[in-house]
């Protein structure tokens, strides 16, 4: 069992593949897109593996392959498939726009992957267009409803905007009317790409749920898993739950249980952090995996005890990256 310095239990894996994506979603990235990695720069799947390989042996259980967008990266269900096979891997899973997803879902079911995370932050194809400046609507309904007929369990992330999306709010809970989804409201973040810190949020958790209560005034609390990131409700009736991700009030940090790697290898303790170590660049060293282990062991030592304390620590470099080069 892999322990942080403050006894929480580390067995989550966020593993970002490729800052690429093929969508340019405003609250991540500028239109005209990021200075995308060069193939030497992002971590081999050779390196890939060894590292997923050490940590599933160190502990970690649950591996969670993310981006930018995961399909753009050449030969991704060669990965995942060899992925699957790791000994002691109790779950695989992804987060996917759905952009170029659906003829993979039935590979994705034959490998074992039992929950994807889609991100859509409307029901509205205009709005779509007007948050990703991509018009790739048709393209993620239908890997919603792909993974749907695989019976893969399917988790909605909608990140809710003040003046974009927030007429979005109450359409999506009524998705959860008729499907088996879980749709989960996000906190807006400050990594947008653009250089600029972020001042706060108009739409919290709070007002997020205000808004569903005023609607659904019998929706009802239900429990929530271990490790959960969000709070989770069902309202009577419905087939599906809904979720709210205190993503920016970060109320969530007292059980966190992940850890991060991003494109060029980096490790993240924490997502507000500025990273704390280079896992890509030591094997490029040829460090023995004995020594491997002891420096991810240390790393992992230094965890900080929340969000906001690991973003005070930047001090000259604070949180604004875009969220595709940290790995979602």
């Amino acid at each position: 069992m892999l322990l942080d310095n403050h006894g929480r239990k580390i067995n989550y894996l966020r593993l970002a593949v490729t800052d690429r994506c093929n969508l340019r979603c405003f609250y991540c990235m500028p239109e005209e897109g990021l200075d995308w990695l060069s193939r030497t720069e992002l971590m081999s799947y050779e390196e890939i593996l060894q590292t997923c390989t050490l940590l599933v042996k160190m502990g970690i259980d649950k591996i969670r392959i993310t981006g930018g967008e995961p399909f753009v990266r050449k030969d991704i269900m060669q990965l995942l498939t060899t992925l699957s096979k790791l000994d002691g891997l109790n779950e695989l899973t992804l987060t996917t726009n759905g952009v170029l997803t659906a003829p993979f879902v039935p590979e994705l079911k034959k490998i074992g992957v039992r929950s994807v995370n889609l991100s859509l932050d409307t029901l509205d194809a205009n709005r779509f267009f007007s948050i990703t400046r991509r018009d790739e609507f048709a393209s993620v309904m239908e890997t919603l409803e792909m993974l749907l007929k695989h019976n893969i369990e399917v988790k909605i992330n909608t990140v809710v905007m003040s003046g974009k999306n927030t007429q979005d709010i109450i359409p999506l809970v009524e998705l959860t009317r008729v499907l088996p989804v879980s749709v989960r409201f996000i906190e807006e973040m400050p990594f947008n790409g653009d250089g600029h810190t972020h001042s706060g949020i108009a739409w919290n958790y709070v007002r997020i749920f205000e808004e569903m209560r005023h609607s659904f005034p019998a929706i009802q609390k239900i429990s929530d898993p271990q490790f959960s990131t969000s709070y989770n409700y069902q309202i009577p009736g419905h087939k599906g739950t809904v979720g709210l991700i205190a993503a920016y009030s970060r109320t969530f940090c007292g059980s966190c249980n992940r850890i991060r790697i991003t494109p060029q290898g980096v490790l993240k303790n924490c997502l507000y952090d500025d990273g704390v170590l280079n896992i890509k660049d030591l094997l490029r060293l040829s460090i023995t995996e004995k020594e491997l282990e002891r420096t991810l062991l240390a790393a992992l030592n230094t965890r900080e005890k929340d969000g906001w304390q690991a973003e005070r620590k930047r001090l000259e470099n604070p949180a604004s990256e875009s969220m595709a080069t940290i790995g979602g």
